[in-house]
Order: C-alpha cells, then structure tokens, then sequence
C-alpha cells in the first residue's frame, strides 16, 4: 500500500472544489454583505412590545424575518464553508466567529418575540389572520411557538440566554480545534517497514487494509494521541453536558433529552423504543461478530479488524467520475427529476471532492439557499462512493425543500435529516448486489451491507446510549472524567459487540474522537433514519411510481409537518418499533446468505 500525499489547498485543480463563488465572489464582498446584515438587529428591535398590535404589524415582522433568514443563511454558510476548507487559517476562523456573534445580537434584538407571540391571547390571535389573510402562511410557525408555552421564559431571561448562546457555542468549537486543527498523530508501519501517514481522512483506509500489523499501528498511533489528550477532550464533552443541562434546567425540562427532542416534534419515547429494540436485536449482531472472526481466520477479533472486508482478493476501486455514474444508475429507481438534480449538482460546483492539509475531517452537507455544499475526502473506496449518494441524499433532500416550501418551512428537522441519505445508500447497495454475478464479489458486498448495518443501526444506538448515560450522569451531579467516560464507554462496547470480541482498551478512547457528541442528541437519528431508509427503499423497489410520488412529497416536505407526521405520508411509522426489527430481521437474513456463499 503506497503512503497517501496529502495536497496544500491551494494545489487542488478547480473543477474538484466546491463553487463558494456562487455565494459571495470574495472575501470583501462577504464583508460587505455582514456589515449590511447587522442593519437587521435594530430593525428587529423595532418590533419589541408590538407583536400584539395588529394582523399587518405580525405579518410584516415574520417576513422580515423571513429576509433576514436567507441574507444571514449566505453569510453563515460563505465562512462556514472557507474555514473547513482549512482549519488552520485564522481568518476565516475569525469570519466563523463574527458570523456566529452576529447571529447571538439577533437572537438577543428578537427575544421578545416567544414571549410576545404568547401573551397574544386566542380570540385576537384569530382576528389577526381575518385581518391579514397572508398571516395564515406563519400559522404552523406561530402554533409550535404557543406548543412550547409551559418552556418559554420572560422577555428579559428569554434576551439573556440568548447572550449565552456564543458561550454555549464554546465546547463544539473547542473540540474542533482540538481534533482537526491541533492534533497530530504519529506514522503507521505496514509489515515491510514502510511509513503512513495517519489523520481523521486516513484513518478508515488504513484501517481497511488487509495488512493487520498496519491497521493495528494506525490503531495504536490514533489512540495514542487522544489518550495523551484524554482529559482535556473528557474536560471539553463534560462541558457540552453541563450547557445542555443549563438551558433544559433554565426552561423547566425534566431532561436534556427532553429539551432536545422537543424542538423536533419526536416523543422522547422513540429514542428509548430505539435502544430497547436494539438490545433485544443483540443477537444477530453477536452471530454476525462471530462469523467475521471465523472468515478471517483469526483466533481472535479485535476493534482493528473490524473494517477489513472479510473476503479478500476484490479490487473495489472507483475514480470519482466513476462513482459519479454508478451513484446515477443506482439511483435510477427514484425517477429522471430526481437525476436532473443529480446531475446539476455534479456539474455545478456542489461538491469539494478530495482531501487537503488542514481540510475539516468527515463529510457533510449544507443545504445552502443558492445550492447545496457537499464536502467530501474521496479516496476511492468503496465507502467513499457510499458516501457520495448519502451526502448528495442529504443535498437533495434540501434543494426539494428549499424549492417547495416558503422560507419559514424549508429546514427540515434532523430526525428525518438521515433518511434521505441512507435510503440513497440502501438502493445503491440494492443495484451494486442486482448487477454482480461474481460469487466473491456479491459476498464482499453482502459484507458492506453488513457493515452498514453494524455501523449505522448498532454503532450509531450505542452512541445514543452513550449520551444519554452521560447526560443522566451529569443530571445526578456525577463527575463526567475521563476515567467515567472511558469506563462506561468500554462497558458499552463490550455489550454490543458480545463475547467474540476482544474489546481492546484503546477503543474504550474512541468517544473522544466522536464530533457528534457535541450536536445535541444527534447520534439516535442516524440509526432511526436508518430503518427508516431501508423500508423506504424497499418500498420504492417494490411499488414504483406510487412510493417515488411519495417519497419525493417527504423530501419536499421541509418541515411543513412533525417528522413522524411526514414520515408516515412516506409510508413508515418510525412511533413503533417495526421498522427497527425489520432492519435487524433483514440484517439477520444477509449473515444467512453470507455464510451460504462462503461455506
């Protein structure tokens, strides 16, 4: 395996960066526009004491709002996007940062509105929309706000916790910092003796390399680092623990948990229902553990052999033109509009293609006004094209909404935020399996299948698990050290993956480099949205035009409805745990055909 070069951004061609010049042509046009921007925090101001004054004088502020929604989604999104270009450079860190202490003025300038919004009483409130019929488009908007009544403070506490908002801010930013900017990890050495770099894009290739004395010195070199840093990253999640509870406390939630899935309209219910029917789903994932390490021939199954493909002697290797054709054929089932917007954005700057030094680790989208933002570190893997249809999935998902839906209902939430993305997965997964004869092939993507099983429904509700645990553990006053944390995190682990794993003791670290501990109950919606995807996508091979009307209403949708509510118009109901256990029954029928063809 050659040592992979990592390219200076400024030696990356073009054609591979994202288009950030279709949101501001350069740095000073963006000053500019932050400077006109700040205009909006006394025009907000204006409306203080007002809301209640009449139908028009309502309207007028929630379109204003509306303007300053898509003037400031350019702003956030241009510094946003240059700063992960490379983390290093301060001044964009520093645009990051104006951005960000612009957006807390303008919570603070519109703190009255909750509460204002609420003082209207129901007799009034209904004069209002006959007065300004035009109102009926903020109906829903308004409803939700006067939904959350029982957690809405005064005028006066509502303008402080919005001043501690940047403060709020602090941990995610002190993380990112730390893992992507600052830390450093030391060479792995393959069994010649020969040296690769490891960094957070590195990591899962050399980790899927059939060299085990590689993967285990990239194991070692990674865990080395955080554990060196294990107290200050244990310093850091304990403070992201200690905000949440702070504003679920400050506005009378039981729990942070609470708090969180409130603003997203999910039954805290769900999140519980998840990991019980995953605990009662142990048992596949222990067979499928044991079949690895049989197929690997190894006495022993350790976390860094958790990643190599169990059937050697595939060459799944993909040039991004490649992976750009493959993801059309697969995605063919969804319909030609669909692919129309498929191919826009492959051809029109959405994407920032490959790895550079100091480029923000991972991949993601940003459902941008102007177009949608997809970062990726493409290698060449076959992950790598997966993640090519998940993110373009998530890009999608926002181009349809943003199109659809008036600007105060274009975000969707993000417990359907997973589910276009990996219902992209599952059909490529779904057309990868229909066009492959070849025994050792199909068995290498039965494996992948697996693997998203495994690393989605399982990884993912054990992540859950783990914020929850330590978000109770912070309600109870107890201390969220290191030690806890990496106690509690091997426990986990050794739960999940059952008595044919070597639970190694690096991996109890691994929270440490998880950034979705910092996104506020994130983690569950990846494994939700899994299932999810996979009845979808079934349904959409199974039915045709029918279920792609559908399913292309939900990626529409925004948030025009509770996510459960547009979910079900999709056909599945993620309020049961039905589609949990058909995941893992299907998950369970794969291990079966898996042994079948490597018997």
């Amino acid at each position: 395996m050659e040592p992979i070069r990592i390219p200076a951004r400024a030696d990356v061609p073009d054609k591979d960066k994202w288009a950030i010049h279709d949101l501001f042509a350069t740095d000073d046009d963006w000053r500019t526009a932050l400077a006109a921007a700040k205009e909006y925090v006394p025009r907000i101001a204006a409306y203080r004491g007002r809301l209640g004054e009449s139908g028009e004088t309502l309207l007028s502020f929630f379109q204003l709002d509306d303007a300053l929604t898509l003037d400031f989604d350019a702003l956030v999104h241009y510094a946003q996007r240059k700063s992960d270009e490379d983390t290093r450079v301060a001044a964009y860190q520093e645009m990051v940062s104006q951005v960000t202490r612009l957006a807390v003025e303008l919570q603070s300038a519109g703190a009255f509105e909750t509460p204002e919004l609420l003082a209207i009483d129901d007799d009034t409130l209904a004069r209002f929309y006959r007065e300004a019929p035009a109102l009926e488009n903020y109906r829903l908007v308004i409803d939700r706000v006067r939904r959350r009544r029982d957690h809405v403070l005064s005028d006066k506490e509502e303008a402080l916790l919005a001043a501690a908002g940047e403060m709020a801010a602090s941990p995610d930013d002190i993380y990112s910092m730390l893992a992507d900017a600052d830390l450093r990890f030391p060479d792995a050495v393959d069994r010649d003796g020969k040296r690769h770099p490891v960094t957070h894009g590195t990591y899962i290739p050399l980790m899927q390399s059939y060299d085990r004395t590689l993967r285990k010195s990239a194991f070692d070199a990674l865990y080395s680092v955080y554990g060196q840093f294990r107290n200050t990253a244990a310093a850091t999640l304990s403070a992201q623990m200690k905000q949440l509870l702070f504003f679920a406390n400050a506005r009378r939630y039981p729990s942070t948990l609470d708090a969180a899935l409130d603003g997203n309209e999910v039954d805290p219910q769900i999140y519980r229902n998840l990991i019980d029917a995953v605990h009662r789903s142990f048992a596949p994932m222990y067979r499928y553990v044991g079949l690895r390490r049989r197929l690997l021939g190894l006495d022993e199954l350790h976390m860094y052999d958790l990643y190599v493909p169990v059937v050697e002697g595939v060459d799944m290797h993909f040039t991004f033109d490649e992976a750009k054709e493959i993801a059309l054929k697969a995605l063919a089932p969804l319909g030609e509009d669909y692919l129309a917007i498929l191919r826009e954005g492959f051809a029109n700057g959405w994407i920032d293609v490959y790895e550079n030094e100091g480029k923000r680790s991972g991949a993601y989208s940003a459902g941008a006004r102007v177009h949608p933002y997809v970062l990726l570190n493409f290698k060449g893997t076959l992950d790598d094209v997966f993640t090519l249809v998940h993110e373009m999935g998530h890009a999608i998902h926002s181009y349809l909404s943003n199109k659809n839906q008036p600007t105060a209902y274009q975000d969707y939430v993000i417990f359907v935020a997973e589910v276009a993305s990996t219902c992209n997965e599952a059909l490529l997964m779904e057309y990868l399996l229909s066009v492959t004869e070849d025994k050792k092939q199909r068995a290498y993507l039965i494996n992948h299948f697996l693997e998203q099983f495994r690393g989605t429904l399982y990884r993912q509700t054990m992540f859950a698990e783990f914020e929850l645990k330590v978000n109770e553990m912070t309600q109870r006053g107890e201390g969220t050290t290191a030690e806890a944390l990496c106690a509690l995190y091997k426990q986990l682990n050794e739960q999940y993956f059952g008595p044919d794993m070597v639970v190694d003791d690096e991996i109890a670290l691994e929270w440490a480099r998880i950034p979705h501990f910092y996104y506020d109950y994130y983690v569950y919606q990846y494994a939700t949205g899994y299932a999810a995807a996979i009845a979808l996508s079934r349904r959409i091979l199974r039915e045709g035009a029918p279920a792609v009307r559908d399913y292309l209403g939900f990626l529409s949708g925004g948030c025009s409805a509770d996510p459960v509510t547009l979910l079900r118009g999709a056909g599945v109901d993620m309020a049961t745990p039905a589609p949990i256990e058909d995941a893992t029954r299907l998950f369970d029928s794969l291990i079966t055909e898996m042994e079948q063809l490597l018997a």
